[in-house]
């Protein structure tokens, strides 16, 4: 198993350490049996054995609300009238020994206990995170006394980095078990966590369960929204799950958390989207380095990035040159301003030295071209089948968020050099005048691309452009794009053609993506549609949960606003996305055919200092305001926007 936050290894070998499982134990029975294994989206795996006297099940979980507790349960019901014992054999795996962890065993407490720390530090001069393990003794057998027809046991292991930390927590667990609230405490939290979103589409079945995966695995990922600070490290393409030595990115953290898994998480749970940014600004000191060791200033968030934000990358060109990095870090920033109004992630929270930082080192990285009186960039895009080339579309125009910084600087009443507004205005951004679309780069003549790269320029990016240059940009892109190419890609061209009205086109690109969902449960998403690469793909979810959240929908996170421009495909009938937190309300959308209804929440969970604020809708083609509460307002499907309740606005009639 791994746990938040602990790596081995430096620089390029730095991967997610190896920590031994107690709780690897399998259920073996005397007589033959029937094997069946489920998942619930209250992340409880359960094995079962059925045999002709006896159903014995494990269930497996890592428990919600308290993040480092994991818990085995086992459930032992008699099949038939006996008056014989009932004895399964627990038959278990664990050593107290890893190859990244140096192990030694510490005096019992209340149950099995080792210490250790990992053998090597990410950087010369860093620290190797240290690891404790406290468990509940495993029996080699279990057995169902005769005059019992059922029985249950329960086991637990907590993972910490302090001594005191563990104690804690195996104390807790303990109680919980005592009182019969281990289980219900851990499905509370799901509960609760479901309460808050909701994606639900009616008239695709399949549909309907591939959202409800995406969401599932994304907050897997995520902390408790009670604890958000406990041993959060990021979300690595792979998940917590994957990441060892060699194995799905070595459990890095790429631009997928900031671009691909953000937004979907964010458009619901304020706390979770700030511990995202919680993260980045850990990072800081090591980003500082980056970029002095560059020969530049300000930040350079690392391509791959583990605990100190140094560059953990296995091969140097990436982290030299895929420098969009820090756009994506700085868009994530600013949708979750524009989200919640939540300065104090800004001030106290640090995040302003993030954007600053950020603005500082495009200043410095770029160079004037006086024949074309622009800001060129020599770098790698996104599509990783080039590099050294000058102006990536999607780098110069995630740059050019500078604009931000001017923005959060005025609001923070910090001066703002006159280079952050410059260059983003006068950055360069390639345009094909005579085919009317965005090429790559320069001198980009139609080569495959790997993946989604310029089609972002519409969506997340916003760069303005006419319906034509938008449509030549897909049409340009679609058939050049590698067909066995990461999973995120074919949602953004989804989007793409739900912002031009063209539903049913969108959706054969969206269907693209159900070739990457696997087995085991069918909710399991590979990184390329053959199979191969990262499992289980996070960043591919990412990209499908938006296509629907923010393609069918039209949301679109603004300064003022949260726009929105429905429109459904024909074999989708209905769209329900509840628990959408907007300026600390939360709302209830159903889209149909031809109407929109919203319901406002009474009561929200805001971040931060920020308030719950008075809403409106603002229906564009006719400018109608429609103040929004706690009953249903419905409306005729059209694009529009939610914004602050203005004093002039009309009242809506019920």
């Amino acid at each position: 198993m791994h746990m938040g936050g602990v790596y081995n290894g430096e620089g390029g070998r730095c991967h997610r350490a190896d920590v031994p499982c107690p709780l690897a134990v399998r259920v073996e029975l005397e007589e033959p049996a029937q094997h069946t294994y489920t998942l619930d989206t209250h992340k409880i795996f359960t094995h079962t054995l059925n045999s002709a006297s006896i159903t014995a099940t494990q269930s497996l979980y890592s428990h919600r609300h308290y993040s480092n507790l994991m818990v085995m349960e086992i459930l032992l019901v008699r099949q038939e009238t006996s008056n014989e014992p009932v004895t399964v054999k627990l038959v278990s795996s664990f050593t107290p020994q890893s190859k990244d962890i140096i192990f030694e065993s510490r005096p019992d407490y209340r149950g099995g206990h080792i210490q250790g720390h990992t053998t090597t530090a990410e950087y010369p001069g860093g620290s190797c995170p240290t690891v404790h393990i406290i468990w509940t003794p495993i029996p080699l057998t279990l057995t169902l006394p005769p005059e019992h027809s059922q029985a249950r046991w329960g086991f637990i292991l907590v993972v910490a980095g302090t001594l005191n930390s563990a104690e804690a927590s195996f104390d807790e667990g303990l109680n919980l078990m005592a009182t019969g609230s281990l289980r219900p405490s851990h499905e509370k939290a799901w509960q609760e966590l479901w309460l808050q979103s909701k994606v639900e589409v009616t008239g695709s079945e399949s549909l309907c369960k591939a959202l409800i995966g995406c969401m599932f695995y994304l907050l897997s990922a995520f902390p408790s929204i009670h604890n958000t600070s406990s041993s959060f490290g990021g979300v690595s393409p792979g998940g917590l799950s994957n990441g060892g030595e060699g194995q799905d990115y070595w459990g890095h953290v790429f631009w997928d958390q900031d671009i691909w898994m953000y937004p979907g998480i964010a458009l619901f749970y304020p706390k979770l989207a700030r511990a995202v940014l919680e993260y980045r600004v850990g990072t800081i000191d090591g980003a500082k380095d980056n970029a002095q060791k560059q020969g530049y200033k300000g930040l350079k968030f690392p391509w791959e990035s583990a605990v100190s934000g140094r560059e953990v990358c296995p091969e140097d060109i990436y982290g030299q040159q895929e420098i969009h990095i820090n756009g994506d870090v700085t868009l994530a920033f600013q949708h979750y301003l524009y989200l919640s109004e939540d300065l104090s992630m800004f001030r106290e929270g640090r995040g302003s030295e993030v954007i600053y930082g950020v603005a500082d080192y495009w200043v410095s990285r770029v160079t004037w071209n006086p024949e074309d009186q622009t800001y060129h960039l020599l770098v790698m895009p996104p599509d990783e089948y080039y590099y050294n080339v000058n102006n990536s579309v999607y780098t110069n125009s995630v740059a050019k968020l500078l604009q931000f910084a001017v923005e959060l600087a005025e609001l923070l009443q910090h001066p703002a050099p006159k280079e952050w507004q410059a260059v983003a205005k006068y950055i360069k951004i390639p345009f094909d005048q005579e085919h009317q679309y965005h090429p790559e780069y320069d001198g980009y003549i139609k080569h495959p691309v790997k993946q989604a790269d310029t089609v972002l320029l519409g969506y997340p990016l916003g760069l303005p452009m006419s319906p034509e240059v938008r449509r030549n940009d897909l049409d340009a892109y679609e058939p050049v794009t590698d067909p066995h190419g990461p999973a995120m890609t074919w949602g953004m061209f989804a989007i793409g053609w739900l912002e031009l009205g063209e539903a049913e086109k969108a959706q054969l690109l969206l269907e693209k993506c159900f070739k990457n969902i696997q087995g085991p449960f069918q909710q399991v998403w590979s990184e390329s549609s053959d199979g191969s690469g990262t499992v289980n793909f996070l960043t591919g979810m990412g990209g499908f949960l938006q296509a629907v959240l923010f393609g069918y929908t039209g949301f679109r996170i603004q300064k003022d606003c949260l726009a929105f421009s429905p429109l459904l495909p024909k074999d989708v009938s209905e769209l329900c996305v509840r628990g959408v937190n907007y300026l600390g309300s939360q709302m209830d959308w159903l889209l149909r055919k031809g109407e929109v209804c919203i319901i406002l929440r009474e009561q929200a969970g805001s971040a931060g200092n920020t308030k719950p604020c008075n809403l409106q809708v603002v229906l564009k083609a006719s400018g109608t305001k429609i103040p929004l509460t706690p009953q249903p307002v419905t409306f005729p499907r059209e694009p529009g926007y939610v914004s602050k309740l203005t004093s002039t606005a009309s009242c809506w009639p019920f």
